[in-house]
């Protein structure tokens, strides 16, 4: 992990001069593919877990869910991209909404995007045992499976307090071999199952049984921004990146042609080689490791020989790189709240020995890992865990949307190096239309989610309400401490 260095001097030191404390900043060294892999790594893994819950609901409509989920990805990721070019600084949505609106509305945008970390780390480890019972089947097991995924995450726990730091290239290496294996499935997918039987995709999508009911299809279309993360990954990282202002937008562009490409194929390439129940199927089926059941399904022994324990040890690699991404996600969005005031300081406290944020990775860890705890009895609370991603995400997207239009607003002449085109003026401002679409259909994506699903409901505004219990008691201790420093001071 990235340490975050501690403000003080180390212990052992005879004499304590604070004056000389250098203010540290984040070292600038990240490049676009740096940047593109971290944000991939995310959205990327996604694919590993998420087209199989679409499938739990939309059915053979999963790929029409997905399509129209990837045209709001596309929104998302354009307001992400003019606002870390103007605020290249970590904190995502919530420095968006700090800048733009005020700091209550930031601190519910980062509260938001906090539960989508947690929900991230806990199903992201959920859904590497499934993978890995390809090597050893004891993993199909709900004990043994939710066992191994709670271990998972007490193992990056110990790693993220210690400090061991990432490795960038070896990140890259993961993704481009994971691209290329995803490409290798569409391919071979397209040639040998549609090529074969075209018929076979249709018949999955609209047979009798396989399309689902509208309101299903709108929950699916919901749940299907599961498959879209990682625009917030990229802006976690504006402040370590090179030019932040050209390269940002352009890891943008990069991953949403990268990211649409590649889950129009395999989705489509999911249902010609299985059917809707199948694939959305988690004790028996394939909800859990869907792309496993693209590799199991190909019609050859030889390439289900070499596909098979490929996608398992990628998609292991890559959904342990998501998981420790939600960890580091978290972290610095802890320390950028704390800093600003909007947390406790204890969360962005930092060890003194390992430099790293102690309280907030095991205080997030120990949140995910009471997520997990329903797998011991209940394995089809995989999709509970989505709608309550979702219910974060969602709400985060909204008021990065919100903010950035409120940005327009407030400081038109604030620089932005990349400004997103198709405006339109309203009272002298220039709005973009795609920030407007895209706040209008987050918004009501996140209604259906949390009038459809009683579980994301409750725990989600369960959620936010601690926050803002924690903020505004916070707040109020802080002004007391400072009026009484004044009236000392007088």
């Amino acid at each position: 992990m990235n340490e975050i260095p501690h403000p003080q001097l180390k212990p052992g030191n005879k004499v304590h001069r604070p004056a000389r404390i250098k203010e540290f900043r984040l070292k600038r060294v990240l490049g676009i593919p740096a940047l593109f892999s971290a944000g991939y790594g995310d959205v990327g893994s996604s694919i590993y877990y998420a087209l199989g819950i679409v499938a739990i609901v939309a059915l053979g409509a999963t790929p029409i869910a997905l399509g129209i989920a990837g045209i709001i990805y596309i929104f998302n990721a354009l307001t992400y991209a003019e606002g870390g070019a103007a605020i290249p600084e970590a904190g995502g949505s919530a420095s968006f909404a700090r800048h733009g609106i005020n700091d209550l509305v930031g601190f519910i945008a980062g509260w938001a995007l906090m539960l989508s970390y947690i929900v991230t780390m806990a199903i992201s480890a959920y859904t590497i045992p499934p993978y890995l019972a390809y090597f050893w089947p004891v993993l199909n097991d709900p004990q043994m499976d939710t066992l191994v995924s709670i271990g998972i995450i007490l193992f990056l726990m110990a790693v993220n307090i210690l400090g061991v730091r990432e490795s960038s290239r070896l990140n890259i290496i993961f993704i481009v071999l994971d691209i290329g294996t995803q490409i290798c499935l569409i391919v071979l997918g397209g040639i040998l199952i549609l090529g074969v039987n075209p018929a076979m995709l249709k018949e999955h999508m609209f047979g009798a049984g396989n399309w689902p009911a509208p309101q299903n299809l709108v929950y699916g279309i919901a749940i299907a921004a599961l498959c879209f993360t990682g625009v917030e990954t990229v802006s976690q990282l504006a402040e370590e990146t090179r030019n932040p202002k050209e390269r940002i937008p352009r890891a943008y562009i990069l991953m949403i042609v990268v990211v649409l490409v590649l889950f129009a194929g395999i989705s489509l390439v999911a249902l010609a080689s299985m059917t809707p129940q199948t694939l959305g199927d988690p004790v028996n089926g394939w909800a859990r490791d869907p792309v496993a059941g693209i590799a199991a399904n190909l019609p050859s022994e030889t390439l289900r020989g070499v596909f098979a324990p490929l996608v398992a040890i990628l998609a292991a690699s890559i959904l342990l790189t998501a998981t420790n991404a939600g960890l580091l996600g978290i972290s610095r969005l802890a320390y950028n709240l704390s800093s600003h005031q909007q947390l406790p300081s204890l969360f962005g406290k930092v060890h003194q020995r390992f430099h790293t944020p102690y309280f907030s990775i095991v205080f997030f860890c120990g949140l995910s890992i009471l997520l997990l705890l329903p797998g011991f009895s209940n394995p089809r609370f995989f999709e509970q865990l989505g709608a309550l991603y979702v219910f974060g995400s969602l709400l985060c997207f909204a008021l990065a949307h919100l903010a950035i239009i409120f940005l327009r607003i407030k400081k038109p002449n604030l620089p932005r190096p990349f400004k997103i085109r198709g405006n339109i003026r309203i009272h002298g401002k220039e709005l973009p239309i795609t920030g407007i679409i895209g706040l209008l259909a987050t918004l009501t994506i996140w209604i259906v989610v949390i009038v459809s699903q009683s579980f994301s409901r409750w725990a989600g505004f369960g959620w936010m309400l601690l926050g803002l219990i924690i903020y505004f008691l916070f707040r109020y201790f802080l002004r007391r401490a400072k009026s009484r420093d004044r009236f000392q001071v007088k």
